[in-house]
């Protein structure tokens, strides 16, 4: 019986130090866990993503009916710029609201009235237009049956010679008030215009001809009109555009063929589609460049 017992006092302690380092080895499994759990949850903080840049999106276009009201444009035989200009951007808005929901579509004018070259850049620069068209016809007084087909202007200097189609849409200006200060220096030799062209090519050249070429090819490859190509003229409604911005001359309003085309419901709707096809091509294109 003394031995018995003796033997579980020896063992007794045994038992508990095997209990005690149970217990010790848990409570460092745990503070070793807690460690890791931490360790990795300070990682994932300090490799957080950064917050993603805004993604672009090309959201309105700026339709400029050229002319209006006391200012006709050029004439054909029947008919007035101002008002096949007007027809044509009204189905064209039409068709972006239908065919491009997603885009926001502001009107320069909608009736016969006479807006000044910079209201008209006021208008787009106030509603963050990513895209201006000037809807115009062309005209050659000098050679009527022989001229016809599409021209596609974008603002720039050239030399003099080619300034024609600048100097016939410039003449709105004489019909404003106080014109010589609200275009004070304007003209081909103005060290302003200097500036205001280089500043404009750096930013907005590209992506003007870019966008010239694409209804260039529609007109052209589509359509199947013939085409004066792209052009760079000084043309006041395209400089003070804080955007891209093309003038479209859609047809010699002053050719019997054009002129016809262009009061017409086909060539009008023609005209219309090849310029919604140019417009998503360069949404497309413009959204993937700057994302």
């Amino acid at each position: 019986m003394v031995l018995k017992n003796l033997t579980c006092i020896k063992i007794l302690p045994l038992v508990i130090l095997l209990s005690v380092l149970s217990n010790d080895q848990n409570v460092f499994a745990q503070q070793t866990k807690k460690k890791h759990t931490t360790k990795k949850t300070a990682t994932k903080k300090t490799v957080a993503k950064k917050p993603s840049a805004p993604v672009f999106r090309f959201r309105t276009v700026i339709i400029d009916a050229g002319h209006g009201g006391k200012d006709p444009g050029a004439h054909g035989r029947y008919s007035k710029e101002k008002n096949v200009t007007l027809a044509i951007a009204k189905k064209l808005r039409t068709a972006i609201t239908e065919q491009i929901p997603a885009l926001n579509v502001v009107m320069t004018r909608t009736t016969d009235n006479f807006v000044e070259l910079h209201r008209r850049d006021d208008i787009a620069s106030e509603n963050k237009g990513d895209l201006f068209i000037s809807i115009h016809c062309n005209s050659n007084p000098e050679n009527p049956t022989a001229e016809n087909g599409v021209v596609l202007l974008v603002y720039g200097y050239h030399r003099k010679g080619e300034q024609m189609e600048a100097i016939r849409e410039n003449a709105s200006v004489f019909l404003e008030k106080d014109y010589q200060k609200k275009y004070k220096g304007y003209g081909p030799n103005s060290a302003v215009n200097a500036i205001l062209l280089s500043a404009y090519q750096q930013k907005y050249r590209r992506q003007c001809i870019r966008f010239a070429d694409l209804i260039n090819h529609e007109f052209k490859s589509v359509d199947g009109r013939h085409s004066h190509g792209v052009k760079e003229q000084g043309v006041l409604v395209l400089q003070q555009s804080a955007m891209p911005a093309v003038l479209v001359e859609t047809g010699f309003i002053n050719n019997r063929k054009d002129e016809a085309y262009l009061n017409s419901a086909e060539g009008q709707a023609e005209i219309v589609q090849s310029l919604i096809r140019a417009i998503k091509k360069y949404k497309k294109d413009i959204e993937q460049q700057k994302n």
